[in-house]
């Protein structure tokens, strides 16, 4: 292969899209498809549940980000992830292909979204050191492109080859695009960062007595709070406090990372002098550098109600069509029409926040993003009559043709919506990220930021039953409100984000 080859292939248009592939796809595996898997092996809906678990990893990834800084580069880091995600998914092929083996594929796939998790920070880092705050801005629509088509093809690909012929080759074959992937960043993926300390000297670490008592105390607390939480006294409470079955045992760590934060800004002061008391410590250091800055609060407060809103919305659109009677239709509507629209709302954000900077766009892109729940309200209370026909209703009444192309459009406008926000939103994360600390303070970010996800997901249903769509679209619009007043207070819309 020529120099000209080489050199293309190494373009941030080509690498931004495969490492974003390639942290999308493993997500999908381990959070969407597993549950299609296991109930396709009749595995209980209520071992199924237990695969909330699989998403406790991507709520506390902020605890071992600063390894991710302090150690090795983030390419390294990259690549030992994508290569042990590769023989998991092989190792789950295997084991499909033998009957009875749900439990171990389980286990893998739990321990495979530990690596997944780490591999999102290592690719985070890795993007904002090899970019500059004008290039993450422009590429962050590659970014956004990149992780739903491996959604899709997780989805609609991989699921397809398992449900019709086999999963050992649905497996097998997402074993081998993930190590396409692979054999790709090794060859191709520019070094852009010196190591700061070798990478061995953290496994000299993790071998001494103290850190291997304190990852199996973090495992075993995982493991004793589920088994607490699937108890029959818990049970019951469940049945006293029906929200708490809106809660999953990973949106209940989101919810806890929510008290602990509010903890802290009690006890800021105290917690500040017990981590610093080891002033060489790189990991207290991370932390403290993140929470101790100016209006660091009004900060904190916009990631985590600034998709307060959407997620609301996200969480009863789907249910809306069905009860609507479109559910035949939602599969074209979301994959034909939404995801396109998405991917080039998520470009032309990325190219006009590079272009006008975030500090003029960030309004725009939120108001247009939130005014989608307005026009889902006049929607919603436009077809009532039709909700109230099809809901739970055995043979369907027609919208029309007219009112579907409607509700396509509007679907269509949410999801290019969506994308101008996630844009802004994006880059904004990436402006709370201090140099020396990118992957750390990224994954805080994005911590913070699912919290307003877990509690929208736990009242939207009641909002919605007690209200009605319309009217539940019209306070989901309120509730994102707080959010966007807030922008007129944080900090980092200029480039300096010391």
């Amino acid at each position: 292969m020529d120099n000209q080859k080489k050199n293309i292939l190494k373009v941030p248009h080509v690498w931004t899209f495969t490492t974003y592939f390639a942290e999308g796809f493993p997500y999908t595996i381990i959070r969407i498809i597993s549950s299609v898997f296991f109930r396709d092996m009749r595995v209980s809906l209520e071992a199924i549940g237990l695969t909330s678990l699989f998403g406790v990893p991507w709520v506390l990834k902020f605890l071992w980000g600063p390894q991710i800084d302090q150690f090795g580069t983030k390419r390294r880091w990259m690549l030992t992830m994508q290569f042990l995600l590769v023989i998991m998914v092989f190792a789950v092929a295997f084991f499909s292909a033998i009957p009875g083996e749900v439990q171990i594929i389980a286990v893998l796939l739990f321990i495979g979204s530990f690596i997944a998790a780490t591999h999102d920070m290592a690719i985070d880092g890795y993007y904002m050191e090899s970019l500059d705050e004008k290039g993450q801005a422009k590429f962050v629509g590659y970014r956004v492109m990149a992780y739903r088509i491996a959604m899709m093809t997780g989805t609609g690909v991989i699921v397809t080859i398992g449900a019709t012929t086999n999963w050992f080759v649905g497996f097998l074959s997402a074993g081998m695009i993930l190590s396409i992937l692979f054999l790709y960043h090794v060859f191709f993926l520019p070094n852009v960062e010196d190591e700061r300390i070798p990478i061995q000297t953290l496994l000299n670490t993790l071998m001494k007595w103290r850190s291997l008592l304190g990852i199996i105390c973090l495992g075993a607390t995982i493991l004793i709070l589920r088994w607490i939480f699937s108890r029959g006294w818990y049970q019951h409470l469940k049945t006293q406090i029906p929200v708490l079955n809106k809660v999953s045992f990973s949106g209940g760590v989101a919810i806890g990372l929510l008290v602990a934060l509010i903890l802290l800004a009690l006890f800021k002061n105290q917690i500040k002098s017990f981590l610093l008391r080891d002033r060489d410590s790189f990991y207290s250091k991370a932390f403290m550098a993140y929470m101790d800055r100016e209006k660091i609060g009004v900060a904190l407060a916009f990631i985590i109600l600034m998709r307060t809103g959407e997620s609301m919305l996200a969480s009863m659109a789907s249910p809306f069509m069905v009860d609507l009677g479109i559910k035949v239709h939602y599969g074209w509507i979301s994959g034909g029409v939404g995801l396109p629209f998405s991917i080039i709302g998520a470009m032309v954000g990325g190219w006009m926040t590079s272009k006008y900077s975030l500090k003029k766009t960030i309004w725009p892109f939120l108001l247009v993003q939130n005014l989608t729940n307005v026009i889902y309200m006049v929607l919603a209370l436009y077809l009532n009559k039709y909700v109230i026909l099809n809901t739970g209703a055995e043979t369907l009444t027609p919208i029309g043709n007219l009112n579907l192309f409607i509700v396509a459009s509007v679907h269509a406008f949410d999801q290019f919506a969506g994308g101008l926000g996630t844009a802004v939103l994006v880059t904004f994360l990436m402006r709370t990220c201090l140099p020396s600390f990118k992957a750390a303070h990224f994954a805080i970010g994005t911590g913070l930021m699912n919290i307003s996800g877990v509690l929208s997901g736990v009242m939207s249903g009641f909002l919605a039953q007690w209200l009605g769509y319309g009217y539940f679209f019209g306070i989901s619009f309120l509730a994102s409100i707080p959010g966007m007043v807030l922008i007129l207070f944080i900090p980092f819309l200029e480039s300096d984000n010391s």
